[in-house]
């Protein structure tokens, strides 16, 4: 399903698609967060807490996409830093998070840190996504509502090409 750029460990790479509205999480605020990266929270969909429990590993890289705005837009690249634990959030009945199923002891919902890499020098619109045949099976496009979904090693490095980025 995903790449071959670089073997960790032996597991290769994967690629991701995360979305935040900007007005909650902007690539901007991760670029602002200390060492550039901040954990990934918030996430109550059981599919993608597996994602991030099982699947995203450290060296991962993802496409962060602005969503709940008028032209949804991928607006960069980050990577991951840590891979899945415990979503403390969860536990926390002052947090936006909280869901009192989730307890330390036993943990429903898991996170990622994640550290930014670098803007696309042009950002890329959904629209323009739709328009390119090679991205027809993407995720994205066949109207997902995941906030975290798994991007193909084809489809990233065209997503990459339409945002300015030769490598990522």
């Amino acid at each position: 399903m995903q790449g071959k750029t670089g073997e960790r460990g032996g597991r290769e790479r994967r690629y991701w698609l995360f979305k935040s509205e900007p007005s909650t999480f902007s690539f901007d605020d991760l670029k602002g967060r200390p060492e550039r990266t901040e954990h990934w929270d918030g996430v109550r969909n059981f599919q993608a807490r597996n994602y991030l429990r099982q699947e995203i590993q450290v060296g991962d890289r993802l496409l962060f996409y602005h969503s709940s705005i008028p032209e949804p837009v991928i607006v960069g690249i980050a990577e991951v830093v840590r891979g899945g634990y415990p979503d403390w959030t969860s536990w926390d009945p002052e947090s936006g998070h909280f869901d009192p199923r989730s307890t330390e002891a036993k943990p429903l919902w898991y996170m990622v840190d994640v550290r930014y890499l670098r803007p696309f020098p042009r950002p890329v619109t959904r629209s323009e996504l739709k328009a390119i045949p090679e991205l027809a099976g993407m995720v994205l496009l066949k109207k997902s509502r995941l906030s975290i979904q798994p991007v193909s090693e084809a489809e990233w490095r065209v997503i990459l090409r339409l945002g300015g980025i030769e490598e990522g």
